[in-house]
């Protein structure tokens, strides 16, 4: 075959595969062997430009495309973060250090933007490729079309262009640009982004750039990476250069020499912080001459010359307004703060739980108090403590469950208070939707609102009367309930497919207390079967990881009730398997090895990153814990990878898992 076939055949492949990606819903390659090919296509375009033509799967993407993934590029220049510092004492450390290295050395504090890191390449002045972080280290990917779309970005330099210049940013949101995302996916009843940076690192990797435009990001740059055919000996010369070009430069950076200057640079970026249009969680001090810094060069994960001192999480105060009460699948009463809006990094809050009522008693909180509310890991609304008390009394959970009014109960050894009523709608609701959900059995397209309606018109009492419904297939046309025939058949179909589910998901979909999809792997595993672990004692089910004296309890006494018992026997009448599949494995290499998976991998999803490492003898849990040995992260990666710091366990990027695997995995 020759290498024009060999072109015309990828782009045919190519073309295939996004039909069925896109239009039908039914991939039939992974995102990476997807992204493979399309690289492939881009080298021989590039190689052989007689053979490139417009229609080319490279010179256009799906204008419906949802599909999050980019081409892998090399960096020139390793994209490496920060060392973060969390203190006062630390900063001066740093500075003094350096002023004990270099004489009388400039450093220059800037703000550290809450967003997505990019480098963008000039050669003679034309913008020719930008570049994510990806790993930091190899590989990034190319967003050169979506950076197009940024009007930050300028694709001419005018003023002195040099043969070839790489500069790096930050792109990020403004507020407002946020907000009106947010309330446009409320609109169309999509779900909305936790925080402006999640919505920047998510806009940037789309395949259609009509969304990037839409979406209004913008960048900051912050720093010369590489240049050839011009010099610049100082970051504040080459911030000049920059602003000459029109590039947009961080905002109101400081020239400082002292230990005290920079304290007092870092203390006035703090007071500007929640007067700012965008978000940022620190400031960046690093040394301004070149030369000292080419000296001091950086270890494997960091540069040696700067630091960036992130702020303590922002605080704000509100007033409780009301205490909602909620029921959870498996009857936990659950209370929420609601209280006057506030804006805590980059999005407006008015809600916040109270967990429990031992939580709620240590505040000593009621309706009408002022509180102080916090972000954790900037992402979740927390209450930290009552400011200022007037409120009447300490709120109290009643003994009456607010959705049927049945009894309410303490569980032993716990502080949850639970519905006591199996017949509770609540419960039943949300049984069926975390039994239908991916994490479990994985029904597609089963949603909430045909739930709720199954519910009502008598057709779905329980989980085994999913399996049921193809025996009511007509009625349910007849009805409308899932739309038409084809809906319905559709649905149908996906409910029969899962009686083949490993039965790990089927023990997750069951919601027993303190068992999620880790434990429930474990469980199985260990037992070979759902009916030699419904009939284990406590003292066996202790004997398995994962699995606690609590844990035991509660999955002990949901198998000794006959109506659950009831229920899973429907369960084995419809069909469904009861057994561990067994699974090809590739490797013991991780053998023995616990990970979590945080961020956006630069070619793989999450959950094939997780098969991959289960493949190969490891396991995948979901939160960080001093049992974590290695932590996988990613693009955007958010609290896990700073517990996963403070707790000093090793982070690890995607191709370093690859290089800890045999090749042929």
């Amino acid at each position: 075959m020759d290498i024009k076939e060999e072109i015309e055949k990828l782009r045919r492949e190519i073309e295939y595969h996004s039909e069925r990606y896109y239009n039908d819903d039914a991939p039939e390659i992974t995102d990476y062997e997807y992204d493979m090919m399309m690289q492939q296509l881009k080298k021989l375009e590039a190689e052989h430009p007689e053979y490139v033509t417009e229609d080319s799967p490279t010179k256009h993407v799906g204008g419906s495309a949802k599909r999050q993934a980019g081409v892998l590029v090399r960096h020139n220049v390793p994209m490496l973060s920060l060392q973060d510092v969390f203190s006062r004492e630390e900063v001066d450390a740093f500075v003094n250090d350096m002023r004990e290295r270099f004489l009388d050395p400039e450093f220059v504090v800037e703000y550290k933007i809450d967003g997505l890191s990019m480098s963008l390449r000039y050669e003679n002045g034309s913008l020719v490729m930008a570049e994510t972080r990806g790993d930091g280290i190899e590989f990034g990917e190319d967003v050169t079309e979506n950076a197009r779309q940024i009007p930050d970005v300028v694709q001419k330099l005018k003023h002195d262009p040099p043969e070839y210049i790489e500069i790096r940013g930050e792109v990020y949101m403004k507020n407002e640009d946020f907000d009106r995302v947010n309330e446009n996916q409320e609109l169309l009843g999509k779900k909305t982004f936790a925080n402006p940076r999640n919505c920047a690192a998510g806009t940037l990797r789309q395949l259609d750039s009509s969304i990037v435009r839409d979406r209004g990001l913008s960048m900051f740059v912050f720093n010369l990476q590489q240049v050839r055919g011009m010099e610049f000996e100082t970051h504040s010369g080459a911030y000049e250069y920059m602003k000459e070009n029109g590039i947009p430069i961080i905002e109101d950076y400081r020239i400082c020499h002292t230990a005290d200057e920079v304290w007092d640079a870092i203390s006035a970026i703090g007071e500007k912080r929640g007067d700012l249009a965008y978000d940022i969680d620190g400031a960046v001090v690093k040394l301004n001459s070149y030369a000292q810094r080419n000296e001091l060069g950086a270890t494997a994960k960091v540069p040696r010359w700067a630091v960036a001192y992130k702020y303590p999480p922002e605080e704000k105060e509100a007033k409780i307004l009301d205490i909602e009460l909620s029921v959870g699948r498996t009857g936990r009463v659950n209370p929420t703060a609601v209280f006057t809006p506030i804006r805590l990094c980059g999005t407006t809050v008015s809600r916040a739980t109270l967990h429990n009522q031992d939580f709620i008693d240590d505040l000593g909180v009621d309706i009408g108090d002022s509180v102080l509310v916090y972000k954790s890991g900037e992402i979740i609304p927390k209450i930290k403590s009552v400011s200022k008390k007037e409120g009447t009394s300490v709120f109290k959970i009643p003994d009456t469950c607010p959705v049927c009014g049945a009894k309410t109960q303490r569980e032993e050894g716990t502080a949850d208070i639970r519905c006591t009523s199996a017949a509770c709608p609540a419960v039943r609701v949300r049984n069926i939707i975390h039994f239908v959900s991916r994490e479990a059995m994985d029904l597609k397209g089963f949603g909430t609102v045909y739930i709720e309606d199954l519910i009502s018109r008598g057709f779905l009492n329980d989980v085994a009367d999913i399996y049921a419904l193809k025996d009511k297939r007509d009625e349910l046309i007849s009805l409308g309930i899932i739309g038409k025939e084809k809906n319905t058949d559709k649905l149908l179909a996906v409910i029969e497919e899962s009686k083949d589910n490993d039965a790990d998901r089927l023990l997750t979909g069951l919601g027993i207390p303190n068992v999620g999809k880790s434990a429930a792997k474990e469980l199985i595993k260990h037992f070979g079967d759902m009916d030699t672990l419904m009939d284990a004692s406590e003292e066996e089910l202790i004997m398995v990881s994962d699995v606690g004296g609590i844990t035991a309890r509660c999955i002990h006494d949901y198998f000794s009730q006959e109506a659950n018992r009831a229920v899973i026997n429907r369960l084995r009448e419809y069909g469904l398997n009861f057994k561990k599949k067994e699974s090809e494995t590739a490797s013991d290499k991780l053998s023995g090895l616990t990970f979590v998976i945080t961020g956006t991998l630069p070619s793989m999803g999450r959950s094939e990153a997780a098969a991959l490492i289960e493949k190969n003898g490891g396991k995948v849990t979901g939160s960080v814990s001093k049992k974590t040995d290695y932590l996988l992260a990613g693009e955007a990666a958010g609290s896990k990878l700073d517990k996963a710091n403070a707790l000093g366990i090793p982070v690890i990027s995607e191709a370093e898992l690859l290089e800890m695997l045999p090749q042929s995995s």
